[in-house]
């Protein structure tokens, strides 16, 4: 029996799901409705990791018997000043981000957790890249609310939106900040299954 090489891809995201096709293999979609609850004392990577790999383990449990492919989970989170910034509340929360993140640097955390869904070996990494923003006036944050983007990201921004206008430099892979790294999927895909991009 030939190996199913399917990608399932645990996340509704938009921009995940768009990220995940470049690694040139076929792509289902199976969001994860995980439990995103977290420890006290969990370092940024351990969150990531932990999270991705939970999302992946959820959506590995509804595939049916005998399915093969293997099972993407992934999470990010943004750290600045060692808080962590998840989704924001509401648009006051998303403000008091956006102002905590202006004119300094921050760190953005991707976890990527790959399942292999015939035989449950599991695969799990995680990369950070350093982001600097633009210092910003009250006005540029209230209009920036006020596109919607910010209302579902981590951190309150979106760098492949609108919100690619307020980041000055980053340091690090582009692909981390918007969501799912790409490269080390690729790298993870290659290493610990044998599945080649490219």
């Amino acid at each position: 029996m030939t190996e199913r090489k399917t990608l399932i891809l645990a996340s509704s995201s938009p921009r995940r799901q768009e990220l995940i096709r470049l690694l040139g293999y076929p792509v289902e979609v199976v969001p994860s409705d995980a439990d995103e609850s977290v420890e006290d004392g969990w370092t940024p990577a351990k969150i990531v990791e932990e999270l991705s790999l939970r999302k992946a383990l959820v959506v590995l449990e509804r595939l049916p018997e005998g399915a093969g492919g293997i099972v993407v989970g992934s999470d990010t989170i943004v750290v600045s000043g060692g808080r962590v910034l998840g989704k924001p509340r509401d648009e006051e929360d998303a403000a008091d981000m956006l102002r905590s993140l202006q004119g300094r640097p921050h760190e953005v955390y991707s976890g990527l957790a790959l399942v292999n869904a015939a035989t449950g070996g599991r695969s799990v990494a995680h990369r950070m890249t350093r982001v600097w923003m633009k210092p910003m006036d009250e006005r540029r944050i209230r209009n920036y609310i006020a596109t919607g983007e910010p209302s579902d990201k981590a951190g309150a921004y979106a760098i492949q939106g609108y919100g690619a206008s307020l980041v000055e430099r980053m340091d690090g892979d582009y692909f981390t900040v918007v969501g799912l790294p790409v490269s080390l999927a690729a790298d993870l895909l290659e290493r610990d299954f044998g599945w080649r991009v490219l």
